[in-house]
């Protein structure tokens, strides 16, 4: 049986009921993005998308269709709203605390030892945007070479440097460093590399970023592996599990390389009966037009995914499934450019199941409980598998 898992991140649908706390009281990145830069979702819509709380339908973008799949939507409990905890928790790990974020830079207990370890200084080191951070420090750098550090309201501390500056092995090198270094009283969720080119404004190489995370408790991907199922983690994802339970990694360009990728892994599984799991993310929602509250982009974002969905159903397997899914929010609309804390979409095609309702899963979690129960592995942790409901 193969089971392929598809990531729209950011695509959240919704503030959970805890979004006071974040200050995302009435932030919904689908609807808000959609009212923004109108743009039609029929396949999505056809699917399940329509059937979804909240989610407005209209004919110009989601029109109200009978769902011709499985549809619902996902509390997140650990208490976040980045990648690492949202994927985290889909495959079965719900944490207590929240990673810890550095709104202030990091501490000199830091910076002296990641200057030590890089044989320079450093540059900003402190919460900024992805791409104001490039405007305010990327000619100082170009100039000395020192490393621009800075972190966000996510638990992360990014690395910008520039490719004619700092080679990628030089980069990735200092992110490796910066991982040791970043353990303990100090453990972020991710050091990300943030390579840059041109000139000012500059431009962020996204295909050559590169995220180092903390190494995750036993997940469900691992149970997976040892069941003997194939494990394939295509676009960042290996990167968010530490690359932990992967039997095959597969790097992406953007999101239409993870979508090509992810159809033909699907297909040649498919031709040679491979039973497993794909799992891809897309990024390109969030990084490219979350971050930079571009509702334009993210619509046209929308708007290939949904165009594509035609092509990764139909690569579906006899028996197998796609589930599609979401791990926070990235409001285009809303204040600031940090993520959202939203209701996690859910939306899965298996033959025969069709108009069946999910209804609002108490945990992320459930989605590797239902990757453990449709293939096979023991699983003993958080989550509640809505595998039957697709039988």
């Amino acid at each position: 049986m193969l089971l392929t898992i598809v990531v729209l991140d950011s695509v959240g649908v919704g503030e959970l009921p805890d979004a006071a706390g974040f200050g995302d009281t009435g932030a919904h990145t689908l609807n808000h993005t959609l009212h923004a830069a109108p743009v039609a979702l029929p396949n999505l819509a056809a699917l399940g998308l329509a059937r979804v709380p909240t989610v407005q339908t209209g004919a110009a973008t989601i029109p109200d269709v009978p769902a011709q799949g499985a549809f619902g939507r996902m509390r997140e409990v650990s208490p976040g709203k980045d990648t690492s905890t949202g994927h985290w928790e889909f495959m079965g790990v719900q944490l207590e605390h929240a990673f810890q974020v550095f709104p202030d830079g990091f501490p000199p207990e830091v910076m002296d030892r990641f200057d030590a370890a890089t044989g320079t200084g450093h540059l900003c080191n402190r919460p900024y945007s992805g791409t104001d951070v490039l405007l305010d420090f990327g000619e100082e750098h170009v100039r000395t070479g020192q490393p621009i550090v800075y972190t966000s309201a996510d638990s992360v501390f990014q690395i910008a440097a520039h490719e004619d500056v700092v080679p990628l092995e030089t980069l990735y090198a200092w992110c490796a460093a910066a991982r040791e270094i970043l353990q303990g009283e100090y453990a972020v969720a991710r050091v990300i590399a943030r390579p840059f080119r041109g000139e000012r404004p500059f431009e962020r190489v996204n295909e050559h970023r590169k995220d180092f995370s903390l190494v995750p408790p036993p997940t469900v991907l691992d149970a997976l592996k040892d069941a003997g199922q194939v494990v394939v983690g295509i676009g960042k994802i290996p990167d968010i599990y530490a690359h932990r339970g992967f039997t095959e990694e597969i790097h992406t360009d953007d999101n239409a390389d993870g979508i090509v990728k992810t159809l033909d892994r699907m297909r040649r599984a498919a031709a040679e009966g491979t039973s497993g799991l794909i799992f891809t993310n897309l990024v390109d929602f969030d990084s490219r037009f979350g971050h930079r509250r571009d509702p334009q982009g993210y619509s046209a974002c929308l708007a290939q995914f949904d165009a594509a969905l035609p092509d990764l159903i139909a690569a579906v397997p006899d028996g197998g499934a796609l589930i599609v899914i979401s791990d926070h929010g990235n409001d285009p609309t809303w204040k600031g450019s940090d993520h959202t804390r939203e209701y996690g979409l859910l939306l899965a095609h298996r033959a025969g199941a069709a108009g069946v309702d999910l209804g609002e899963r108490a945990t992320f979690a459930d989605v590797g409980a239902t990757a453990a129960d449709a293939l096979g592995a023991e699983w003993t942790g958080p989550g509640e598998s809505f595998w039957p409901l697709l039988t």
